[in-house]
């Protein structure tokens, strides 16, 4: 059959994503992945130089997404299909250009690990993320920040002469425009995928990319590359080049082997063919291959303790099997950001498909010849030549102008190119996909004031690029938006003196009041952070509003005031925020965990118990917070104690019980 392009619909048990958190994220990026400069100490130099190379400071000018529920039903899906008579790829557009299934039809295969519900959870740099098919991250460090958000989508022309999909976007933690192709060859059993990023600015960029595919974690399953070592990063932020496949007792190269979770960035050394598999007991299973340019391979395993289990059930269902990810990116590891010239671009073609090989040699225990056997099923399955060709055929069509929309992003591409006038061939930003949250941007643009703001919610997402700092710098004192997102660009480069001047002038609306709160609490004066916060929630609770975002904004709020007011040691206070919190936000996990802190901390250890006893869910737990599991000891800590001081020895008791299945989401060694 020709390879046809069509809309569809993918119906899925699903969670609402719920609102945006309207507040800035004025936090430093709280990084898992990432090296001081010990720990830089020792690495190779440019491994060193890039791990180092401007980390990312917040995920400013992005929002959080963090009201999302896990109370699923079923959902229709925007998707688009791809498809010829050997493949068929499912993208979901409006979902990061996810792609949710690759199936091999001839066999009846499917290649990736497909989530049979969309549940969101926090691991995306800002907020809401998913599991399973192929996630294309681009940004910084960690899950792209577009992983639940639309990206545009057209048809345009393939260099066989049939069609492809485009999706693209304008990534707004770098400030930098990505695309990527998808197209199936005639006959093919590899779906294609070119992709390139572009600098167009006047200065040099950080990029970061890793295309990360999930792939089913069953018994017998191995993961193959062309490497005799690994840097091996836990979460006990430590990197170290280890033997493959053998380190510390046990084959690494099968997920199952390990216990906790863990990177393994494959050492792939120079001239070899880049390219990762993961094969099953019977020698079946993908490949993903690439042009030389996506250098790094790398095998993410959640590991067979409770922890890792657990976090495989949180993110889909129980009984629906485990997966890894296996993952290629532009670095040897997903610690450095690689600079991009002014002007310049980086590009590379992908290939994803069916592998079988001899399951004696994949699993036999000589490495050297289990991947050669891999490297030479490849080889002959798509000889590393023909994907040269296929990414230097593909080049002169990337700036083929789409000739038919199936799908809107944002407008924040359209505002970029309002501002900036790029020529960007083959990904057009045009104007009509300005939305709400770009129209008071483009009116500064052009008449270099804000509209007044609303007393009730902030104004739209700040925007703190050098070039909008630039025009921010030149508003005039009375444009109370004017100050507001000024001192956001100031905060977000650093200049916290400066933003906080900024805030000054415009410190009668509460969510103003709530920066110099923050900013109070980060310079370290945990008081007067707390008596700010509790005027920026009493202020925000008088307005008596309406509406999802409103509910989102109290909501965050009330959390960074009970926070702040803890940090204080004044727990009564914190626990009057929670008591303000509307029905509704105050039974949600996040603050079923923050009461029982309150308790705890006002000395009513049994109480603290209580909340746990009866059970709760905090649907937005973050990848790495260890904050569940030390609040439950903490209480079993005070309760052995009895009203007494809490020696080492109880300490040592509580921490030998063990922690309720319900609440063990840890991805490391208990210390």
């Amino acid at each position: 059959m020709p390879t046809t392009i069509r809309r569809a619909v993918l119906t899925l048990p699903a969670a609402p994503l719920g609102a945006e958190n309207p507040l800035p994220s004025l936090r430093t990026a709280r990084d898992v992945h990432r090296l001081d400069a010990a720990q830089r100490k020792g690495l190779p130099a440019d491994m060193a130089r890039q791990t180092g190379y401007e980390p990312l400071r917040s995920v400013l000018p992005v929002r959080r997404r963090d009201h999302y529920t896990r109370k699923r039903a079923l959902t229709d899906v925007d998707a688009i299909v791809i498809e010829n008579d050997r493949l068929r790829a499912t993208v979901l557009p409006g979902l990061g250009g996810r792609v949710h299934s690759l199936e091999h039809k001839p066999s009846g295969r499917h290649l990736l690990y497909a989530n049979p519900v969309l549940q969101p959870a926090h691991f995306a740099l800002n907020g809401a993320w998913f599991s399973g098919g192929i996630e294309w991250n681009i940004g910084a460090t960690g899950h792209t920040p577009l992983s639940v958000a639309p990206l545009h989508a057209a048809r345009v022309p393939a260099p066989d002469g049939g069609e492809m999909l485009r999706l693209w976007e304008w990534e707004r933690l770098r400030d930098l425009p990505f695309q990527v192709d998808l197209w199936l060859p005639g006959g093919s059993d590899f779906l294609y995928v070119g992709v390139r990023v572009r600098n167009p600015h006047h200065r040099p960029a950080p990029v970061y990319w890793w295309s990360n595919i999930a792939v089913p974690e069953e018994a017998g399953t191995r993961v193959l590359a062309p490497a005799e070592a690994a840097w091996r990063f836990g979460y006990e932020r430590s990197l170290r080049r280890v033997p493959v496949p053998e380190w510390d007792g046990a084959d690494r190269t099968y997920p199952l082997n390990s216990t906790h979770a863990a990177d393994f960035f494959y050492d792939v050394p120079g001239g070899e063919r880049r390219w990762i598999a993961s094969l099953g007991a019977d020698g079946r299973g993908l490949v993903q291959t690439s042009t030389d340019a996506l250098r790094g391979r790398k095998l993410f395993v959640w590991g067979s303790g409770r922890g890792g289990r657990r976090w495989q059930e949180w993110l889909t269902e129980p009984g629906t099997g485990g997966y890894a990810e296996i993952q290629a990116g532009l670095a040897r590891t997903q610690l450095e950001h690689v600079p991009l010239e002014p002007g310049g671009e980086f590009a590379w073609l992908e290939a994803y498909g069916p592998l079988a090989a001899d399951p004696a040699a994949v699993h036999g225990a000589d490495w050297a010849a289990a991947r050669g056997e891999a490297a030479v099923r490849l080889e002959a399955a798509l000889p590393r030549a023909e994907v040269d060709a296929a990414y230097a055929a593909w080049r002169p069509y990337a700036d083929t102008e789409p000739k038919e929309s199936l799908h809107t992003g944002s407008g924040w591409g359209a505002l970029e190119a309002a501002r900036g006038h790029y020529d960007l061939p083959g990904t057009p930003f045009p104007p009509e996909t300005l939305g709400e949250e770009q129209v008071p941007w483009l009116r500064f643009l052009r008449t270099g004031s804000h509209p007044s703001p609303d007393r009730a919610l902030p104004p739209p997402p700040s925007l703190v690029s050098p070039q909008w700092r630039e025009l921010l710098e030149t508003t005039d004192g009375a444009d109370l938006c004017g100050a507001y997102h000024l001192g956001v660009a100031r905060w977000h480069t650093g200049d916290r003196s400066q933003a906080v001047r900024a805030w000054e002038g415009a410190g009668r609306l509460w969510f103003v009041k709530r920066c110099l709160a923050f900013a109070d609490a980060e310079d370290g004066h945990p008081e007067r952070a707390a008596d700010r916060y509790l005027e920026a929630f009493e202020d925000a609770c008088a307005e008596q509003r309406e509406g999802p975002g409103w509910t989102a904004a109290l909501a965050a709020l009330g959390e960074e005031a009970a926070e702040a007011l803890l940090a204080a040691d004044r727990p009564a206070g914190a626990g009057a925020v929670l008591d303000a919190l509307r029905p509704g936000t105050r039974e949600r996990g996040r603050f079923q965990l923050l009461r029982a802190r309150v308790l705890l901390a006002g000395g009513d250890a049994a109480a603290a118990r209580e909340i746990f006893d009866r059970g709760f869910e905090v649907a937005d737990l973050r990848e790495g917070d260890e904050t569940l599991g030390e609040t439950w000891y903490a209480t079993e800590e005070v309760l052995l104690a009895g009203g007494g001081p809490v020696t080492r020895e109880i300490r040592a008791r509580a921490r030998a019980k063990e922690l309720p299945p319900q609440y063990d989401f840890r991805m490391r060694p208990a210390p």
